[in-house]
């Protein structure tokens, strides 16, 4: 098995890596997903999250209001992103490990990448550094514009936005980049960069997903 950490800033473009990993035989398991899963309503994280916080980061329905949880997290003058990655990434990272180690005995061959904005900067992984998880890194990397664009995008989700909401966006975004600081790392990864169209992006894919089935089948994961 070859042990893979896809990593980038948010708006980067990873999850579209993981994707194009996905159609080329690779088996993704998504951080967000299993943080959301274990951020439901009646699980440990979730209860964590509610003492720490408040009662004010409980919607309606009674799930997490993940909008106020990320503007307390990543609040200007008063940043509290720590608070919470010490709750949610041990869970994470356990969860990680869990289904890395299911894949191992039932597909020992695989090509496991795993997608998280967080490889290097979380200071909370029960195994140490991401130098024992993962055998390759892959770091997705576009213009700080493009990322801001990107993320509006999402968060508008088809929607026309005012000015004053696309000025909120982008300034969330922006305060979200200055706490992930991946490109210091690059020089540990292979990186594949995300500022050309579609076409450009797929033959990277391909020229990195060659070199991994390499190293898989020399051996070079665990």
């Amino acid at each position: 098995m070859l042990r893979v950490g896809l990593t980038g800033d948010l708006g980067s473009g990873k999850s579209t890596v993981a994707r194009m990993l996905a159609e080329r035989g690779a088996v993704v398991l998504s951080s967000d997903e299993m943080g959301r899963a274990l951020m439901q309503p009646g699980q440990p994280v979730f209860a964590a999250i509610v003492a720490r916080f408040g009662e004010g980061v409980v919607a309606g329905d009674g799930t997490l209001d993940r909008h106020r949880l990320a503007a307390l997290a990543f609040d200007a003058a008063h940043p509290r992103v720590d608070e919470l990655n010490e709750i949610v990434h041990p869970a994470v990272l356990e969860e990680q490990a869990k289904q890395v180690a299911e894949l191992s005995s039932t597909n020992p061959h695989a090509i496991v990448v795993v997608e998280s904005a967080l490889i290097f900067s979380t200071t909370h992984a029960p195994e140490g550094t991401w130098r024992g998880r993962f055998d390759r890194i892959l770091l997705v990397e576009a213009p700080e514009e493009e990322k801001v664009a990107r993320f509006v995008d999402r968060i508008a989700a088809g929607r026309t936005l005012t000015a004053e909401e696309r000025e909120g966006f982008e300034a969330d975004a922006r305060r979200r980049l200055r706490v992930q600081h991946l490109t210091g790392y690059a020089g540990d990864c292979v990186v594949l960069h995300n500022d050309g169209d579609i076409e450009q992006l797929e033959q990277q894919v391909d020229a990195v997903w060659k070199e991994l089935k390499v190293a898989e089948a020399a051996g070079g994961g665990r």
